[in-house]
């Protein structure tokens, strides 16, 4: 099972609400909103100093409480394919399921990856999805998002949908055989262990999400390759991704001249832009000096 690149709370039950949360900014909002800066600590000192090291220790014990909590997810998810209550399939399985048999397949996956590729026929629910939120609790998490490799990755500030297993049961009876999938595999499995609590049974998980399907294994529509709907950022931009090494080598030179063009473009333009600086620094020291 592939590493998370976004940290994942423990999943539980509860009468009232299940919660899940998979953005990482997230991880840093009660830090952030716990600590309260005002005009007089620069001249209390002291006070920073506890205020950073209490801050500093509530981060730790936060990444310690994700680690456990990661840990406690994989080995329910484990625990669930282990005794058969989640069947696993091949992307390619997954195909000949809904091609042939006419299974339903949910995809799960947020919109900014819904939107540049999907394939015929699925219906898509997603459990997590962009954050468009622009209020006072939101924008921290978004540039602590940004900031932790979100402008390397394009992985936007994601939040759980509340009304996910609601939205299913309009569409899907408790008996439906039911195939989830998602981008890498990690969302979809988490909303097999959310559906069969909530009394799905007959569910099957795709291994590897479209990430590890093939182009034969889909009937796929969109702008884009079923494989690159998760990518964006500066590392696709550069052509630094994965996916696009892996298509590199089958489509040869004409395919990596266009990335290594981005990359000296990108080059002269952050020349560009520091001679500029330059310039219009000395600029403004010869107009203080006269």
């Amino acid at each position: 099972m592939e590493a998370l690149s976004l940290p994942i709370n423990t999943l539980t039950n509860s009468s009232a609400k299940q919660h899940i949360y998979l953005s990482a900014s997230s991880n840093y909002a009660s830090v952030s909103s716990s600590l309260q800066l005002n005009p007089s600590l620069p001249t209390r000192p002291l006070t920073l100093r506890k205020s950073a090291v209490r801050v500093q220790a509530e981060n730790e014990d936060f990444e310690l409480k994700q680690m456990r909590d990661m840990a406690a997810a994989r080995k329910r998810w484990e625990a669930l394919i282990r005794d058969g209550k989640i069947k696993v399939l091949t992307p390619r399985e997954a195909g000949y399921a809904v091609q042939l048999s006419n299974k339903p397949l949910l995809d799960v996956r947020p919109s900014n990856e819904h939107k540049k590729a999907w394939v015929r026929a699925s219906t898509w629910i997603p459990i997590f999805d962009v954050d468009n939120k622009l209020d006072f609790g939101t924008i921290p998490r978004k540039v602590t998002s940004f900031v932790m490799g979100g402008w390397w990755s394009g992985m936007p500030t994601l939040s759980y949908d509340s009304q996910f297993l609601a939205k299913v049961e309009e569409k899907f009876p408790k008996d439906a055989e039911l195939i989830v999938v998602c981008q890498k595999g990690l969302r979809s499995l988490a909303a097999c262990e959310l559906l069969y609590n909530a009394g799905y049974k007959n569910l099957f998980w795709v291994q590897g999400g479209y990430e590890a399907a093939e182009e034969e294994d889909l009937i796929v529509e969109g702008p884009m390759p079923l494989k690159f709907a998760g990518i964006g950022g500066v590392s696709e931009f550069l052509g630094w991704t994965d996916q696009q090494r892996a298509a590199a080598a089958k489509e040869g030179w004409g395919y990596r001249l266009v990335f290594s063009a981005r990359l000296i473009g990108l080059i002269l333009v952050v020349d560009a832009l520091y001679i500029g600086a330059q310039q219009i620094g000395r600029y403004l020291q010869d107009i203080r000096t006269h």
